[in-house]
């Protein structure tokens, strides 16, 4: 009876070893700008961790900021979460700037790499402004005599839609530090004065939890902390998980790749000129269908960027006028102005202020030379295919040079564009020598000797 109760007891320790080694931790990346492709990793992480029966997930996070919409939607799976969420501020010299500040305070858990920082979480408008308004130092007003009622303060500075802004921001982000109980006074300056803190100065003023050098220690740190996950306090059994890197699909590895300023611009560039060689040489077919397919591909990605649409006129225009110079050279008037407009375009599409979706001005001029070049390579192709003559139909056949199929005098056959072709001619014919066509009658081709001709 003894051994039966050793041996029993023996395998219910090893069933809980085993269950303990089994645990997993899924850890997921925010690497970059956050935009509509991040927030869909980040989602179908969480969603992956809950049905696998996580411990916890881990979210590392360098990133500069990103686009607000996408950004809600990562802290609303967070808060949503059924598995504790551990936002990890990794490695040495990342940041949470902007958006990742939202997320991070967000999380069950915030802890931050050493020599890394969070903090200026202010927003920012599409036109590349802070939507923080101004104040108002002017002395103007004369300060208010002995004895008369001083006046009602005016109004707050800047336009309503910015104050309205600012103070959601503001309760958002508040609402999230105190949720966890952090300091929500510090967040509320994150947002109103772009404050930042080191980790150091973070962990001190209660704005995270941990500051840890690796996923090692941080796991050693938070074994047996306590977290609220819904409405229940959960205690995290860390000591002896594995770590599942959640990698992300196919389809959001292609909407990272085209959700980027610099690609869609490339892609807006290689679909018009598949357009415009399909509208030149009816037929190609293959840079037709290139085109469409890289224009829908930009539009898509045109969706997902902050994107000034008098800018994308502008880059149209340039394309026009460079176009206009291939077919009517002006002395570099229009091409000059066409890649003015086409470098002002791309930089008023796309510096739109957000952080992670500017676009660089050396590769705007580069693209813009490598445009100019080749719309005038191409509109002179297209006018050497029109200069060439007739492929086609009696005028192309008339003049062409075929060669003798036998030995004949009157009437014979010749090969000519791949076919054979009844010939007369008035000459005796060798087989194998060349002959021009000089009259085509019916399906008879009236024919002299290539040699013949040469000689007249």
């Amino acid at each position: 009876m003894k051994s039966i109760a050793v041996f029993t007891a023996l395998f219910l320790a090893l069933l809980t070893s085993t269950a303990h080694a089994d645990g997993t931790v899924v850890k997921l990346e925010i690497k970059g700008a956050i935009g509509v492709a991040t927030a869909d990793h980040i989602i179908s992480g969480i969603e992956h961790a809950e049905a696998s029966g996580a411990e916890l997930v881990i979210i590392d996070m360098d990133t500069p900021g990103g686009l607000m919409a996408p950004m809600r939607d990562i802290v609303q799976a967070i808060l949503t979460s059924t598995v504790p969420v551990a936002t990890y501020v990794y490695p040495d010299g990342a940041r949470a700037d902007s958006a990742g500040t939202y997320i991070l305070l967000a999380s069950h858990i915030a802890a931050m790499a050493p020599t890394t920082h969070l903090g200026a979480a202010t927003p920012v408008s599409l036109t590349g402004d802070s939507v923080t308004p101004e104040p108002d130092n002017g002395d103007d007003s004369e300060a208010p005599a002995d004895g008369e009622p001083e006046e009602e303060p005016e109004s707050q500075p800047g336009t309503s839609m910015e104050r309205k802004v600012l103070n959601d921001a503001i309760s958002y982000i508040r609402g999230l530090a105190e949720r966890h109980g952090r300091n929500a006074d510090w967040a509320e300056e994150a947002v109103r004065e772009a404050a930042t803190l080191t980790a150091t100065e973070a962990l001190e003023q209660n704005v995270i939890e941990f500051i840890a050098e690796d996923h090692a220690a941080l796991l050693a740190m938070i074994d047996g902390h306590e977290v609220s996950v819904g409405s229940e306090t959960v205690a995290l059994e860390t000591s002896s998980v594995v770590i599942e890197e959640f990698e992300p699909s196919l389809r959001i590895k292609i909407l990272s790749a085209i959700a980027n300023p610099e690609i869609v611009l490339i892609l807006g560039m290689i679909g018009l000129y598949g357009l415009m060689y399909e509208g030149w040489n009816p037929g190609a077919i293959i840079p037709g269908v290139v085109g469409v397919i890289c224009l829908l591909l930009a539009a898509y990605g045109l969706q997902v960027l902050p994107v000034n649409y008098a800018g994308l006129a502008l880059i149209i225009v340039g394309l026009a006028l460079m176009t206009a110079e291939a077919f009517a050279p002006s002395f570099g008037a229009l091409g000059l102005g066409g890649i003015a407009a086409f470098v002002f375009g791309a930089i008023m599409m796309f510096d739109s202020g957000i952080p992670g979706y500017g676009i660089s001005l050396t590769f705007v001029i580069s693209v813009a030379v490598i445009a100019a070049l080749l719309i005038v390579w191409l509109a002179g192709f297209v006018l050497k295919l029109r200069h060439r003559g007739a492929v086609s139909g009696v005028e192309s056949i008339v003049g062409g040079v075929g060669v003798a199929m036998a030995d004949f005098t009157g009437e014979g056959k010749i090969w000519l564009e791949g076919e054979a072709w009844a010939a007369r001619s008035k000459v005796p014919i060798a087989k194998d020598e060349k002959v021009v066509v000089t009259d085509m009658t019916g399906l008879t081709l009236d024919i002299e000797p290539k040699d013949e001709l040469k000689k007249d």
